[in-house]
């Protein structure tokens, strides 16, 4: 995809950003000059978290991109809100939103806990939510305000082709 600079000044708030597809977004976004707060939580103590967040910000900045690393577990309303205020700080607004966060849970229905069920709903719903809500007073300052709501896929299996 080519980068044609419509992205230049704009701020991109992406969960889930600092592994995956939320890292690519980034990279991508930053390419075409957004600023990008790369939001994602540890996924435990010795995890590296700052390290790694820190070199995607970076590798944003050598592509002339700004980036601000940021510690969110969207299931925590003080950190989301927190980050969303230092990105503001930051770059003045938040003009696009990319909720990429997700949790996921292969196993059928009955081999599925209920910790594992409320964990991927208090992620993949409360937490798009929660940071959806924290950002739509600064979306409405935007002259170009989006919400990207991504998901885990329905179904593991390869596409038949």
């Amino acid at each position: 995809m080519i980068n044609t600079g419509k992205l230049a000044g704009r701020t991109v708030f992406i969960t889930g950003a600092s592994r995956g597809i939320g890292k690519a977004i980034a990279l991508k976004v930053a390419k075409d000059g957004a600023n990008v707060v790369v939001a994602a939580k540890l996924q435990s103590h010795t995890q590296n978290f700052q390290g790694r967040s820190i070199q995607l910000v970076k590798r944003l900045r050598k592509q002339e991109g700004k980036g601000l690393p940021c510690i969110v577990d969207v299931r925590d309303e003080v950190a989301v809100r927190s980050a969303v205020e230092e990105a503001v700080k930051k770059f003045g607004g938040i003009d696009i939103v990319i909720n990429n966060a997700s949790a996921i849970n292969l196993s059928g229905t009955e081999s599925t806990d209920m910790k594992r069920y409320d964990l991927m709903h208090n992620i993949n719903t409360r937490g798009t939510f929660l940071v959806s809500k924290e950002c739509l007073p600064h979306l409405k300052n935007s002259n170009h305000a989006h919400i990207l709501n991504l998901s885990p896929p329905l179904s593991m299996k390869p596409p038949l082709v």
